[in-house]
């Protein structure tokens, strides 16, 4: 397939969504967001048995990628749309992500949250200048709570990932690992990311195809909420059961997106899990050789890594170490493991 046919491919299977747009989503979020470290340790290569780039999102701003998708997709409205406010529905991260940029845009931000949230994420939301409003996800809809708010207050929805503005931000994520591997004299072979919805591995995946076309493309999902590993093997879009269980509630949403599942399906990506105690592990091995604090949903495709669940072996591989708003005591787990 020609490199001009594969974008076409992509941008056919979600209008407005492609290279493109994450190279325009790159310029609009230019000296807004961090330009997170690719981070490698000899001693984590050894124990892998590859050569392991770990992009630290977790050291972005609000401690997470999200506040890319989030600030790309705000600063792509009208001002209008800007002045009257915006919503998300978000287990943290992206919450926390629409919050911030909310903030940096200077408009009002209304964040619905479950009532099981991580307590940071929640008080996070709430220091960026956030409304928070939280439901209970097992007798509530979040999209139905979200829907109320923006017909009474006729504020926007800014979806944590089925939304092409939101996938193109979160694909920036991407072509940093391309240029910075580039800059250590390095191709990666490989690429895992967390995946919950899929916007940020759709993005991913996008932009280091464009770059690095051939790589092994791996999603890394929570052991028993593989949502997305279904959806892409039965091609519709699948549900998680409900609610989510585990420590991993960055990547434990509802149910998979559907663009971000065409784009997926277009880049022949293959679905890995990884349990809690794996994800456990996998955040102390980084704060000991990295020293770096990762969340369990954020240490997912580390965990899988290490547990073995990708030959790696003699390869490069690039990871996303997605996110590191983890509460005290689920860290202090990790660490005492």
């Amino acid at each position: 397939m020609s490199e001009s046919h594969n974008h076409a491919a992509v941008d056919a299977a979600v209008p407005g969504f492609g290279i493109d747009a994450i190279d325009e989503a790159a310029r609009r979020l230019t000296g807004h967001v961090v330009r997170t470290p690719l981070l490698n340790s000899p001693m984590l290569d050894d124990l892998a048995g590859a050569r392991v780039l770990v992009k630290a999102e977790c050291l972005q701003l609000t401690g997470s990628f999200k506040v890319r998708g989030a600030l790309n997709a705000l600063l792509a409205l009208d001002e209008d749309a800007r002045r009257a406010g915006i919503v998300a529905y978000s287990a943290g991260n992206h919450g926390q992500g629409v919050a911030a940029a909310a903030r940096l845009a200077g408009c009002p931000a209304v964040i619905v949250m479950p009532s099981t949230a991580p307590r940071i994420k929640v008080d996070n939301c709430r220091w960026w200048g956030a409304e928070t409003v939280l439901y209970d996800a097992r007798t509530e809809d979040r999209e139905e709570v979200a829907r109320k708010i923006i017909e009474e207050r006729g504020m926007t929805l800014i979806p944590p990932f089925d939304d092409p503005r939101v996938m193109a931000g979160q694909g920036t994520v991407g072509l940093e690992i391309a240029e910075q591997a580039r800059e250590l004299g390095l191709a990666p072979d490989t690429v895992l990311v967390n995946c919950s919805g899929g916007g940020l591995a759709a993005g991913v995946f996008t932009a280091l195809d464009d770059a690095l076309p051939g790589l092994a493309k791996h999603i890394v999902e929570p052991a028993g909420f593989d949502k997305m590993a279904r959806s892409l093997a039965t091609g519709r879009v699948c549900a998680n059961p409900h609610p989510p269980g585990g420590l991993m509630d960055a990547i434990s949403g509802p149910a998979a997106g559907a663009r971000p599942l065409a784009v997926l399906r277009h880049h022949d990506v293959t679905g890995l899990t990884a349990t809690d105690e794996e994800a456990l592990a996998a955040m102390a091995t980084a704060h000991r050789l990295l020293k770096i604090v990762i969340e369990p949903g954020g240490a997912a495709a580390l965990a899988a890594l290490l547990s073995g669940k990708v030959d790696a072996r003699g390869k490069v591989v690039a990871l996303v170490a997605s996110g590191g708003n983890v509460d005290p005591a689920v860290y202090r787990r990790a660490l005492a493991d």
